[in-house]
């Protein structure tokens, strides 16, 4: 249904993932007119949950930290009915799997590395002071910093070149979606940090639950999904109904659909992995806890039922594996042959269940990375998403809630004038 051409809103925001989502709240909440327009059939953007074959199978690997600032202001954490992953994570390495654990929640897997004689005592101390470091020093001092790589941090941190490549490259691949550990010291540190203090989580209903909460906090009539929007004009966006006019207009999706509707906006380079989904007659690995390779055939896996067993209507243990880019099926046979040996169990009888590749799934963050970017580019033209924050959800809806401060600012100074 077209939208009446002579209706004209405050603010119309393009795009309801997180940014957009929470800029709409917060335009909504200090008393201005906003539409949300979204291109898909639903919210969320690349936070979605698919329903498969009886399967929950988000939009590749994600987890919830709720640790965030802006997950603490915004959600009402028990409706998610949240279960949590183990504060660790399992190396599968050609001598077996070395476990690693947050050491200020499981001291007795650090003492155990440090006796157990599979990491050296110079790399179980440089981990101890970095998780130190990361719990107690303000945040601030963290940005402060100058920005190095990741890798580079690591080597100046005291770690081994064998710890690194053992375990911090293996795990920051899944991380970060490279695994060069190119990405800006400055957002690991932030990272470490966040995973520390918070606890990882999924939601009951998937991933998807997590912007549905956001989008029923917006006033009905809000929301418009499954309209596209072509382009910007001077007072407003196009839809296939015609003109939306409004005062101002946010940009609040992905970089690539961003940088088409607003030329001249600097392009940002995006990550892409490929998460594959598969149905085991049983558990291979009875606990919540996320499996990466030292060898690094694969980011990472889990049993998500393990973590949230109403993932499965059938009983079945649902296994998330994700691997960079997008394999061909040679490539994708090889990742499998790889689980059967990470995981000690024959995975021939493994049913594909669901496989979904996202492009752009995260923004590269190399070096010098700013944590924050104006939401500003021209007069009533504002952009925000995670692309011009931090790959993460706190970056997300961290960058709706600056254009919507911005927006405020600009519409009010105009009103004043």
């Amino acid at each position: 249904m077209a939208e009446a051409r002579d209706d004209r809103y405050d603010v119309v925001v393009v795009g309801a993932g997180a940014a957009g989502l929470a800029c709409a709240s917060d335009l909504g909440a200090a008393g201005l007119r906003v539409r949300l327009l979204e291109a898909e059939d639903t919210v969320g953007g690349r936070i979605r949950t698919d329903r498969v074959a009886g399967f929950t199978a988000d939009r590749g690997f994600q987890v919830f930290n709720t640790c965030y600032p802006q997950v603490r202001r915004r959600f009402e954490l028990p409706a998610l009915f949240l279960r949590p992953f183990t504060p660790g994570v399992l190396v599968h390495t050609d001598s077996g799997r070395l476990r690693l654990a947050d050491p200020t929640r499981r001291p007795r897997d650090g003492v155990g590395l440090l006796t157990g004689g599979r990491v050296k005592p110079r790399d179980v101390l440089a981990f101890g002071a970095l998780s130190a470091r990361a719990l107690l020093a303000p945040a601030s001092r963290m940005r402060a910093r100058p920005d190095v790589s990741t890798g580079r941090a690591l080597a100046d941190a005291g770690f081994s070149e064998e710890f690194v490549e053992t375990f911090f490259r293996p795990f920051l691949s899944g991380v970060f979606l490279e695994d060069s550990l190119e990405t800006s010291a400055r957002f690991f540190h932030l990272v470490w940090r966040s995973m520390l203090r918070g606890t990882l989580c999924l939601p009951r209903d998937g991933i998807g639950a997590v912007p549905a909460q956001l989008a029923s906090g917006l006033a009905p009539g809000v929301v418009r999904t499954s309209s596209p929007v072509s382009g910007l004009t001077p007072g407003g966006v196009v839809l296939d109904g015609g003109e939306l006019r409004a005062r101002a207009v946010v940009v609040a999706a992905g970089a690539g659909a961003a940088a088409r509707l607003l030329p001249g906006l600097p392009p940002a380079e995006g990550r892409t992995v490929t998460t594959l989904y598969h149905a085991a007659e049983r558990s291979p690995l009875p606990e919540p806890t996320l499996l990466v390779d030292a060898r690094r055939r694969f980011l990472n896996s889990c049993v998500l039922t393990e973590v949230q067993p109403g993932y499965s209507a059938d009983g079945r243990a649902l296994v998330s594996t994700s691997v960079l880019g997008a394999p061909g099926p040679a490539e994708e046979a090889a990742v499998v042959s790889a689980l059967a040996e990470a995981y000690g169990t024959d995975t021939g009888t493994w049913e594909p269940v669901h496989r979904v590749t996202v492009r752009g799934a995260l923004p590269a963050m190399r070096p010098p990375l700013p944590l924050t970017r104006t939401s500003r580019l021209a007069p009533g033209r504002y952009v925000c998403g995670d692309h011009r924050a931090t790959g993460s959800l706190q970056g997300a809806l961290a960058s709706g809630a600056r254009a919507a401060r911005e927006v405020l600012a600009d519409l009010t100074a105009a009103g004043a004038g």
